[in-house]
């Protein structure tokens, strides 16, 4: 197979070539269906080192021209009958380990957007630092909402990036505490260590 695209970026057994990425962007769109950003298209094969960021975004532009995929709302994407076509009759030319990389990335990015467009996360610098607020939806309302004062920028990102990684965990935490609940207090610590 000719590789026709740049390697910058590429860990061993990505993709070289822009065949080799419009199938897998096609293959991904398949087997997440649902739409996505093209944003989160290319940082799911980037995130892994399977293709350079240029060229995913070519391989994409080039699909939806050729109407492979297709917006289907405001900067969301999805694959189009076409699309499926090419993913269904070339997807064995990809390698399993990539395919499965690609695809457990999509849907880890997916899930990250679900939980930011849920569950909301404010940064707002004040004169002697920041405050963070985190908000916790309940459809359409708020169950929950807290604010935090940080000295620096640094830890009101890493509040936000562990907020969004489990909103339900402070949730449940906050609630626990609140009711006094030991044996929930306790299976949540428990829980965090085990993430830790």
């Amino acid at each position: 197979m000719a590789f026709d695209t740049f390697d910058e970026g590429i860990s061993l057994g990505g993709m070289r070539s822009k065949s080799e990425i419009r199938t897998l962007i096609c293959y991904m769109l398949k087997s997440v269906s649902t739409p996505m950003t093209k944003e989160n298209v290319i940082s799911a094969l980037m995130e892994k080192g399977l293709a350079n960021y240029f060229e995913c975004g070519s391989c994409f532009e080039d699909l939806l021209r050729n109407n492979n995929i297709e917006e289907v709302e405001e900067n969301k994407y999805t694959i189009t009958k076409a699309g499926e076509l090419i993913a269904r009759e070339l997807e064995d030319t990809l390698a399993p380990t990539v395919r499965e990389r690609a695809v457990q990335c999509a849907l880890t990015l997916i899930e990250r957007e679900r939980k930011e467009k849920d569950n909301k996360v404010t940064i707002k610098k004040g004169e002697n630092g920041y405050t963070v607020t985190c908000t916790i939806s309940g459809g359409d309302m708020d169950l929950l909402s807290f604010s935090l004062y940080v000295p620096d920028i640094t830890q009101a990102r890493l509040i936000r990036k562990n907020f969004y990684k489990n909103p339900t965990m402070f949730y449940s935490v906050i609630i626990a505490m609140l009711t006094r609940n030991k044996r929930d207090v306790s299976d949540i610590l428990q829980e965090l260590g085990a993430v830790i």
